[in-house]
């Protein structure tokens, strides 16, 4: 898969966080197999779907949040044709009733250890009839279909024929400045048009803690500034249940803000023309990919720290700065802020977005400054590739308890948790 056709898979509009929307598209999947309206949904879930879906608010269902609602939602009012816009057309006449079902029970949620770290069971049943729908790996990524007994589809995850991009500085660098954008323009003319409006959203009006606007407030002539409010607010909207589309990258809308929104403002705000901004924001958001290949979509890390690192650096690429700027601040920026853990998807996504951003725009000052890490300094290693790659173990292995963790602690999971109090 070469990079034009991988940002067409990756960079797609996402309505609501892609966790619980996630949720809602595979029950309303389950419902549509069934072919009728299910009397009971059983929910088998990786520790990292619940994690992520337990406390963000979900679009269209009016401020409810987490698990249920989203289940319920798409079970019996999403279009599962839409995917990750299933509840865009939510019939909001309908939330007592889903309120309702949820209270008498219709969901049963399940734990389901050794799985991928995004894995999602919905199994829809009325009466003697059944229906289940496996995702995995990809917040769309049917595996398997079956219904009463018999598989309809299937398609095994085999994390041994991942796709694994052969990404590379160099080559994303090479690849932004010259490549023909023309298939990918209508991918970034809707990410600068949705998140961009997500972003004004969440600072014109009451989302969430209001972080973008704290922000503002104390520092309203401070330019780099406004970038973090902006991209913050877009968050809170995004956490806060808000009814717009984001383009996401890396499977998440915060990322999708976060490596987007401050490249656009910053083009805007210096006068750089159009097909500078779309190579930049090529280059950003296929950094930001890389930085993320080796974590996984979903992990103990929180993956607004490599957004932010790949955003800043996309203003470096804007600015023209050299090959070497650029990639000392990703290295920076990623030696400092690797260590934020993702707690799940609520409103303090937001403080994390400015702090992960100040970082990198600190990361990128020192850059140019001559002031750079270097290698040996904690996790900084000799070339960028190799501090990628180092970030990544740490992640993907190294946090791995920590998921664990966080989990238990978010459930109030107490029989776990007393082991470590020894």
């Amino acid at each position: 898969m070469n990079y034009i056709d991988y940002m067409k898979k990756e960079l797609i509009p996402a309505f609501g966080c892609t966790e619980p929307i996630a949720l809602a598209y595979a029950a309303a999947k389950s419902s549509e197999v069934l072919g009728e309206k299910p009397e009971k949904i059983i929910a088998r879930l990786s520790g990292n779907i619940i994690k992520n879906a337990n406390s963000v608010k979900v679009p269209g269902t009016d401020g409810r949040k987490g698990i249920n609602i989203s289940l319920v939602a798409g079970a019996f009012y999403g279009d599962a044709s839409r995917e990750l816009q299933v509840l865009e057309n939510m019939d909001k006449s309908k939330l007592d009733e889903a309120d309702k079902m949820i209270e008498e029970g219709i969901v049963q949620m399940e734990l389901v250890p050794e799985v991928p770290n995004l894995y999602i069971e919905i199994e829809s049943i009325k009466g003697d009839n059944y229906s289940k729908i496996v995702v995995e790996k990809d917040h769309t990524n049917i595996t398997k279909i079956e219904k009463n007994g018999e598989i309809i589809f299937e398609n095994p995850y085999d994390k041994n024929n991942d796709t694994i991009m052969d990404f590379s500085f160099d080559k994303i660098y090479k690849f932004a400045k010259e490549e023909d954008y023309s298939e990918v323009k209508y991918i970034l003319d809707e990410q600068i048009k949705y998140n961009i409006d997500i972003a004004n959203e969440g600072i014109q009006n009451n989302w969430g803690s209001n972080i973008g606007e704290i922000i503002l407030d104390s520092n309203p002539e401070d330019f780099t500034e406004k970038m973090v409010a902006y991209a913050s607010a877009g968050s809170d909207a995004r956490m806060s249940g808000c009814e717009k589309p984001v383009v996401i990258n890396s499977g998440s809308g915060n990322q999708g803000i976060t490596v987007s929104v401050p490249i656009i403002l910053y083009a805007k705000e210096k006068g750089f023309s159009d097909e500078e901004l779309y190579r930049a924001l090529m280059f950003a958001n296929l950094t930001g990919l890389y930085l993320k290949q080796g974590i996984g979509k979903l992990s103990a890390y929180c993956g607004v720290v490599s957004a932010a690192s790949a955003s800043v650096a996309g203003i470096a690429f804007l600015e023209n700065e050299s090959e070497e700027i650029i990639e000392e601040t990703l290295s920076n920026a990623l030696a400092v802020n690797s260590g934020l853990i993702c707690d799940g998807a609520k409103p303090s996504c937001a403080m994390k977005i400015a702090s992960s951003l100040r970082n990198a725009f600190l990361a990128y000052e020192q850059a140019k400054k001559g002031k750079s890490f270097h290698s040996g300094d904690g996790i900084v290693k000799p070339t960028l590739e190799e501090t990628i790659k180092t970030v990544s173990r740490i992640a993907r292995y190294g946090m791995k308890e920590t998921d664990e963790i966080i989990l238990n602690e978010m459930l109030g999971n107490e029989e776990y948790l007393k082991k470590f109090e020894d």
